[in-house]
C-alpha cells in the first residue's frame, strides 16, 4: 500500500517518547521559512489546521499535514521523516531534546503515482478532526 509519508524507526522511537510526555502531537511540514524545510511537531491542541492545509497520513499514529500549495510541489514525492542529532530552530517540540526532526524524500514509481491518483487528494486539515 502506498502513502505520502513515512517515518524512520528512530523518528518513530521519539515520536512515542514525545506522544508520551506531551500527550497527542500533530506534524506540520514547515513552508521554508525560518524552519527551513522542517517537519515541526506540535502538542495536537496547539496547532490549528485550517483548509488551506492537508493531511497526508500518520506517523506513529500522530497526524502529518503540510499546506496544500505546498503539497501541489511535493505530490510527487514519498516524505520520510527521520530524526537526527542537533537542535532546529523554531517551536518544534523535539528542540529540547537535543533532536531535530528531518524530512527526507523520494519520487514514487509510476506505480505508485497511479495507486495514489485512485486515492485521490488528501483531505483538507479542517475536516478530520
Amino acid at each position: 500500500m502506498v502513502t505520502r509519508v513515512s517515518a524512520t524507526p528512530a523518528a518513530l522511537e521519539w515520536i512515542a517518547r514525545l506522544a508520551a510526555k506531551h500527550g497527542a502531537l500533530l506534524f506540520h511540514q514547515s513552508g521554508g521559512c525560518c524552519d527551513g524545510s522542517a517537519p515541526m511537531c506540535y502538542p495536537r491542541n496547539e496547532f490549528i489546521l485550517g483548509s488551506s492545509d492537508v493531511l497526508l497520513g500518520e506517523i506513529g499514529g500522530m497526524p502529518f499535514c503540510m499546506s496544500a500549495s505546498q503539497f501541489e510541489y511535493w505530490q510527487h514525492t514519498h516524505l520520510i521523516i527521520d530524526v537526527v542529532p542537533g537542535r532546529g530552530s523554531g517551536f518544534s517540540i523535539e528542540s529540547p531534546e537535543g533532536i531535530r526532526f528531518l524530512t527526507r524524500s523520494r519520487l514514487y514509481e509510476p506505480v505508485e503515482e497511479a495507486e495514489l491518483e485512485k486515492l485521490g487528494p488528501p483531505l483538507r486539515g479542517d475536516t478530520f478532526y
